[in-house]
């Protein structure tokens, strides 16, 4: 008598461009946000700006961009509006050489007002997408991330390298 046999069912490869598509769900998901901090007269980028600079500072241009992994002419052009705006100040550093990016009190304000409109929307997202649809996509994300992350460096204990 024959054993009926597993069915293996072949999985089609995805169509298109796995790149293109998540720029595609990274600009949409990134215009939801912008519409809640135009609101305040923020980018998300000056909102990611100043909340570094609140948990960080006051610290050194160049530290402040490496935290950010952005450029120092990227940082200096991102920082002027804020600085403009009064919520951030650039002041010298303790050797006198040195910058010192810090927040101003009415850069903790601006901040305070922009996470209530980070959260909306972020709750407008989850709406939209649905909470387990977002779990799944933070995890799929995730895991994602530490499959690609890059691999250890070897060494092969001769001592130059």
């Amino acid at each position: 008598m024959n054993k009926p046999r597993a069915v293996l069912r072949e999985v089609a490869p995805p169509q298109g461009c796995t790149h293109f598509k998540l720029r595609q769900l990274v600009r949409r998901v990134g215009q939801h946000y912008d519409v809640e901090m135009a609101r305040i007269g923020l980018k998300t980028t000056q909102y990611s700006l100043l909340s570094h600079v609140f948990k960080l500072g006051p610290l050194r241009p160049g530290e402040l961009a490496q935290a950010m992994t952005m450029d120092a002419s990227t940082l200096t052009r991102n920082l002027k509006p804020l600085i403009a705006a009064g919520w951030v100040e650039l002041a010298a550093g303790a050797d006198g050489r040195s910058r010192s990016v810090s927040i101003t009190p009415a850069g903790r304000d601006k901040r305070t007002e922009a996470q209530r409109r980070w959260r909306a929307a972020q709750e407008g997202l989850n709406a939209r997408l649905g909470v387990d649809r977002v779990n799944a996509l933070h995890a799929l994300v995730d895991d994602s991330l530490d499959l690609l992350a890059p691999a250890p460096i070897e060494h092969d204990g001769d001592g130059d390298g």
